[in-house]
């Protein structure tokens, strides 16, 4: 087990060429390959800048490509556009649709007694390790998973074997996994390499995907001083370490200690990558631990047309609704339909202010009386657009009209505290 690459610090801006040569300097490392398959992300990681090292790499494999199967998770899949969008001019006919509720093997469990260990006695169901045939049956002599570390709701530092097992994964893995973050505490996770979901995925890497030739692409992506983004760093690993050296860069890169409990931020959501509420509510979390008490949330949403991407989810966020952490526990306990879909359970703790802040999603495609109905506050788009002018804005304390607001461009690229909050 290696790190084949280490490129670039908190103060680097990697380029197109620099990127290049140093994915093909970790892959010269490796040998020939006969058939490979890429796993990048989908379109709500755009900016990971997984679209051109797919592209790279694509390029140095040539025909060994057997593949491109986008980490989908529970998303929908990616359009024609969206696909030209990210990843250029590859052919449509590499890629591969994962369907995470059909499409998928069982490799073995992780047992319940490390779970209960792991959630401090609160669960004790064992965690199915489940992922994509094509990776567990493919025949492959790599497979090369490629994809952004940054603060993350669920495990805390996003990517390594979390877009193996959760973004190529099935409905027991990826539902457990995020219930487990969600009832251990999302404000005790986010920004944390080491934690109880990111343990439960190492045990299930270490015993059950060894034998598989996964290699990680990891890039860290931050914003300069004039607020262009920028790759700060590309590892390249096969193991535990590559991620963590990556998870240390974007701490540093993407985590953000405001000097003040902010009581009004307004959070922007860029239509072609945040559809629903369940992408969009990343405005939600990595929010949370910098809003002060009483403070109100302001959501940007013109693309925002459903609540869940899955119908059935979409269903369960309609029935149940953004209540917080003890009514969902108890809408689990009481309703079969819940229970069934712990991910989308854990999506209705993660998107609740626990009623400590208000919530006003300005949605371009969900009515008034739908919004309201799952728990938020409605505002107007067109007219919270017209006082709030993304363009006019600049990330961080701004002044409009007298009021002081908090304003982040993408939600998706960094994680927000005060010292108080994030220390407890």
């Amino acid at each position: 087990m290696s790190v084949y690459l280490q490129l670039g610090s908190a103060e680097s801006e990697l380029g197109p060429e620099e990127l290049r040569l140093g994915l093909e300097e970790a892959l010269g490392k490796l040998g020939r390959r006969e058939r490979v398959l890429l796993v990048p992300p989908d379109m709500t990681r755009l900016h990971s800048q997984a679209g051109p090292l797919t592209r790279m790499a694509a390029a140095y494999y040539g025909e060994a490509v057997e593949g491109i199967l986008p980490a989908l998770g529970t998303h929908a899949a990616m359009t024609p556009a969206e696909l030209t969008r990210m990843f250029g001019d590859l052919p449509h006919g590499l890629f591969r649709v994962h369907n995470w509720r059909q499409d998928v093997v069982s490799l073995g469990e992780v047992p319940a007694s490390f779970i209960e260990e792991q959630s401090e006695g609160k669960l004790s169901f064992a965690w199915p390790v489940e992922v994509n045939r094509r990776i567990a049956e493919g025949g492959h002599d790599l497979i090369l998973s490629i994809g952004q570390v940054v603060p993350h709701e669920v495990i805390g530092m996003a990517n390594y074997n979390k877009n193996i097992l959760v973004g190529a994964g099935g409905p027991g893995g990826i539902s457990r996994s995020h219930y487990l973050g969600a009832v251990y505490g999302m404000e005790r996770i986010m920004g944390r390499a080491d934690n109880p979901v990111r343990r439960v995925l190492n045990f299930a890497s270490d015993r059950y995907l060894s034998h598989l030739p996964i290699v990680y692409v990891l890039t860290v992506v931050g914003r300069n001083a004039g607020g262009e983004l920028v790759v700060r760093g590309l590892f390249v690993g096969d193991d535990v370490e590559c991620f963590e050296v990556a998870a240390a860069l974007s701490l540093q890169v993407n985590f953000a200690m405001v000097e003040e409990p902010i009581r009004k931020a307004v959070v922007y959501l860029e239509p072609e990558e945040f559809k629903s509420t369940w992408l969009g509510n990343k405005a939600v979390y990595r929010t949370r631990m910098a809003l002060a008490d009483g403070a109100e949330l302001v959501i940007l949403a013109p693309g925002i047309r459903e609540f869940g991407e899955d119908p059935t989810i979409d269903g369960l966020i309609r029935k149940y609704g953004y209540r917080g952490t003890a009514e969902t526990l108890r809408a689990v306990e009481e309703n079969a339909d819940l229970a069934r879909d712990l991910s989308a359970a854990a999506h209705l703790i993660h998107g609740s202010s626990e009623g400590r802040f208000r919530i006003t999603l300005c949605a371009g495609e969900l009515t008034r009386k739908e919004v309201e109905s799952v728990g938020f506050g409605w505002a107007s788009l067109q007219e919270m657009m017209a006082r709030y002018r993304p363009e006019d804005l600049r990330d961080g304390w701004n002044e409009v009209d007298g009021e002081r607001i908090f304003y982040i461009s993408n939600p998706a690229l960094g994680l927000w505290a005060h010292a108080g909050r994030f220390a407890e």
